[in-house]
């Protein structure tokens, strides 16, 4: 109700439609909505139909809201372990397969009458920093750019993605190609370089439709320039439409200054209103607004958000996607009659601002394993030293079995995603898998090997949803098949990961 409330009073009070924009990387906008997945969960499927059902999801279920543009699909791709943004927000570190699933969606997205939008160019995924944070670094040169993200750019926009947004991420290759004799401090992220979202995007590769920026209020853009100089700095170099604000009225202010003082040219301006129209018109929303189309009805979104259809292809994801990615010989299946008492290890992350993790994972599991029968003891470190001195044989004598659980996931003004180990010393560090059978779960963060290389038997699953909760307990039992394709490489380059 209230996302279309908002709609509703947007469009009403606009003679001329709005887009509405989301970033619709998992599925459906609202509470109420379905979720299908992360996108590195779809791409462990190994399925291109998979991606395209996601799109079809956020396409309609976006579309039911008043919903006219998809801010994704995400087509980084996952080079980088370590940053801590990128990760399951990927397709992963394949070309190929984000190239593959990026298509997927782009058709699917806009097929259901959504704009789509390719993100972050010009890559992210290469330095272990967040854009959001300072302005990162795609270090690859002209030649391997090319044959990796240039190509993922190329094959989306020729198949007719409409909209491109611009990130604050530097490519100082293409920039010194473009600029011969540039100086490393003239280089510039590509949300305010002309060479890369000029030279490179709309000349090189062909681009033709609008250019958005990603959100200026991030640090990568307002670190390397004064805000009065961006803000026409950015739609003179190429971008055509300016994402967020701090505050509406300076930045108004900033960007007539610009045009005034020569920094933002009127030819320029002109251009980027053309684009603006033109996707409007693209997504013919000034005929919806005169057939009275352009408001969606409270029935038809109930009808169509969390349906039947949209839950099933949740689990068909779900059971399709988590990975098993090492095991040790006879601890799977798991039963109650082969491992009576379970300790259970939770690695539970706190709640962000953006890009937040599900909070309550882990208690969810837990309950999940009582209902089949286990008896489970959740891991409480003692207090001070004297969780130093606990013998081994009160685990080793006491559990048969042992599951972590790490619910640790990407994050707005997080620079790392490893697992933090509680006090004292590390008490929760996996130090009995020699004499227990211990599994690790990860259902975030699919690196998690990097700090428990040892571990034995180890499972990613990409995302927290109760359709993949049940799908991991349906695997761990026996009841069904791991069918998950590492999308990435979960042993972070580490031999003694694959141990």
């Amino acid at each position: 109700d209230q996302a279309i409330n908002i709609v509703k009073n947007l469009q009403t009070n606009s003679k001329i439609p709005m887009l509405i924009p989301a970033n619709l990387e998992k599925g459906g906008l609202t509470d109420e909505g379905t979720t299908i997945g992360s996108e590195m969960q779809v791409a462990a499927t190994d399925n291109d139909e998979i991606a395209y059902k996601l799109a079809k999801v956020c396409g309609r279920e976006g579309d039911a809201v008043g919903v006219n543009w998809s801010f994704s699909p995400i087509i980084d791709i996952d080079y980088n372990f370590m940053n801590p943004i990128t990760n399951t927000r990927t397709f992963g570190s394949d070309p190929n397969r984000v190239k593959r699933m990026g298509l997927a969606y782009i058709k699917g997205v806009q097929e259901c009458g959504l704009a789509a939008c390719i993100k972050h160019y010009p890559g992210d995924g290469v330095d272990p920093r967040d854009q959001h944070l300072v302005a990162n670094v795609n270090t690859f040169s002209c030649e391997e750019w090319d044959k990796t993200f240039g190509d993922v750019y190329k094959s989306c926009i020729d198949a007719g993605a409409m909209t491109v947004m611009v990130g604050h991420i530097m490519l100082p290759s293409y920039s010194k190609k473009f600029s011969p004799g540039i100086q490393d401090s003239e280089i510039l992220p590509a949300s305010l370089s002309y060479e890369i979202t000029t030279k490179l995007l709309k000349e090189k590769l062909g681009f033709q439709g609008l250019v958005v920026t990603d959100a200026t209020t991030m640090a990568g853009m307002t670190i390397p320039m004064s805000r009065e100089k961006a803000v026409p700095t950015t739609i003179e170099i190429g971008c055509d439409m300016f994402l967020f604000t701090r505050n509406y009225d300076e930045d108004y202010e900033y960007m007539k200054q610009g045009l005034k003082n020569g920094i933002l040219t009127k030819e320029r301006l002109d251009q980027a209103v053309i684009k603006i129209l033109a996707l409007k018109a693209a997504l013919k929303l000034h005929i919806k607004k005169k057939e009275n189309t352009l408001i969606p009805s409270m029935e038809s979104a109930k009808s169509v958000i969390g349906c039947n259809e949209h839950q099933t292809w949740a689990k068909e994801c779900a059971d399709q996607s988590v990975t098993l990615v090492k095991e040790e010989k006879g601890v799977l299946p798991i039963s109650p009659k082969k491992y009576k008492k379970v300790l259970f290890y939770d690695i539970e992350a706190s709640e962000g601002f953006a890009y937040s993790v599900k909070v309550g994972v882990c208690d969810d599991f837990k309950e999940r394993l009582i209902k089949e029968g286990f008896k489970v003891d959740k891991f409480t470190p003692k207090p001070g030293f004297e969780g130093l001195f606990t013998p081994f044989k009160e685990v080793v004598d006491n559990y048969d079995l042992i599951i972590y659980l790490a619910n640790y996931a990407t994050k707005s003004n997080q620079t790392t995603v490893r697992i933090e180990w509680a006090q004292p010393m590390g008490a929760n560090v996996p130090i009995y898998m020699e004499q227990v059978p211990t599994i690790f779960i990860s259902v975030e963060n699919p690196y998690h090997l990097f700090d428990v290389p040892r571990i034995k038997t180890f499972i990613n699953a990409y995302h927290s949803s109760d359709a993949v909760l049940d799908a991991i307990i349906d695997k761990l039992m026996g009841r069904s098949e791991f069918k998950g394709k590492s999308p990435i490489d979960p042993f972070c380059g580490l031999w003694d990961a694959r141990l």
